[in-house]
C-alpha cells in the first residue's frame, strides 16, 4: 500500500487533495468528481462525461430514420470507402 496522505477539512467542508493525487490521476482544476459513501469510506471517482444511456434508447430510434432494406456489412463497409476516398479527393483537389 502506498503511503498514507493526509489532509483535513475546513469550516466549509472543503477537502484539498494532495497534490501526488492529482497528478497521479490528473485530475485538474474543475474536474468533476462521484462522492460515493462507502462501508470502508469515501470513494471519490472521476465522473462520466456522458450520463448512462440505456441502448435500446438509443437503437431503436434508429428503426424511426431510416426505412430502407437492411444493409449488409460489406455494402456498409464499401459505401464508407467511396466516402473516404471522396473527402481525400477533395482535400487533394479542393476546386472538385
Amino acid at each position: 500500500m502506498a503511503d498514507a496522505l493526509t489532509t483535513q477539512v475546513s469550516t466549509e467542508g472543503q477537502v484539498m487533495l494532495p497534490k501526488a493525487v492529482r497528478e497521479r490521476r490528473d485530475w485538474t482544476t474543475g474536474t468533476r468528481l462521484v462522492v460515493e459513501d462507502t462501508p470502508e469510506g469515501v470513494l471519490l471517482k472521476e465522473a462520466p462525461a456522458f450520463a448512462p444511456t440505456d441502448p435500446s434508447s438509443v437503437f431503436g430510434m434508429l428503426r424511426d430514420l431510416y426505412k430502407g432494406e437492411p444493409k449488409t456489412i460489406e455494402e456498409m463497409d464499401a459505401a464508407l470507402l467511396e466516402a473516404v476516398a471522396e473527402d481525400f479527393k477533395r482535400s487533394v483537389d479542393p476546386d472538385r
